[in-house]
């Protein structure tokens, strides 16, 4: 049966590549972005790839008090909701947060506090609903602190453990959390980066996306290496990372 589907952050690059994949099988979609002519593109190529229904909202979801209202606004258009996926999110400059507290505060508020906000709003409803799934894009970066991006890093770790919590607290509630910590991913945001055997795109990760939730996964690193690479760079000891300039 077709999915109706809540979008926050749907004009990112994952975000649209999952979308994608739920408009060939004609879902029903609210998408709430900031940028209003990416999201009325990315609307109009969701309607040609077949979805039943396209809404869109514009908003700065760092604005946290106007979630309640774009929550309470996506699933009444909707009238219910499947499948809710948070994808927002911006990768700062970390020696620009080390040098300007505001710098540091917008990386924190995007990437950790704005997410929090949605995740609990949506997850409320989803279990008065008594069903659904809510997906929120996490990033290997939170399974440890390295120097090279510790602040986003601190942020994506911040979401992982709530998650944790809110997925237990969710578990007999008939409603399914999953967390999603790609890797690399060649996406407009890591545009000036070099590219190498290690980066996914964004097509490969709204696969495995699409697959966990049918799954009813809990935790994927995407792609899958991405697991025991972690599970090694957990477990070095902290003078070792130093050492190496991680």
């Amino acid at each position: 049966m077709p999915k109706n589907i809540l979008v926050f952050g749907a004009n990112s690059a994952i975000a649209h590549a999952v979308s994608r994949r739920f408009a060939n099988q004609g879902a029903r979609f609210v998408l709430v972005a900031r940028d209003a002519a990416k999201l009325e593109a990315n609307a109009a190529d969701l309607v040609v790839r077949g979805a039943a229904m396209v809404a869109t909202r514009i908003a700065d979801l760092n604005a946290l008090a106007g979630h309640l209202l774009l929550v309470s606004e996506g699933i009444t258009e909707l009238g219910h909701v499947d499948i809710v996926l948070i994808a927002h999110g911006i990768l700062p400059d970390q020696q620009r947060c080390e040098e300007d507290m505001l710098e540091l505060r917008n990386a924190i508020d995007t990437n950790l506090l704005s997410v929090v906000s949605l995740a609990m709003i949506t997850a409320r409803e989803l279990e008065r609903q008594g069903q659904g799934t809510l997906v929120v894009l996490g990033s290997v970066a939170g399974d440890r602190g390295r120097r090279s991006n510790y602040v986003y890093g601190a942020a994506k770790a911040g979401v992982d453990v709530f998650l944790q919590g809110l997925r237990a607290r969710l578990d007999s509630r008939g409603v399914h959390v999953l967390t999603v910590k790609p890797g690399f991913v060649a996406t407009p945001m890591t545009a000036q980066f070099t590219k190498g055997p290690l980066w996914a795109t964004p097509d490969r990760v709204a696969g495995a996306i699409c697959r966990a939730i049918e799954q009813s996964r809990r935790v994927i690193y995407v792609p899958w290496f991405w697991r025991p690479i972690m599970f090694v760079v957990r477990a070095l000891p902290d003078f070792v990372i130093t050492r190496l300039g991680m």
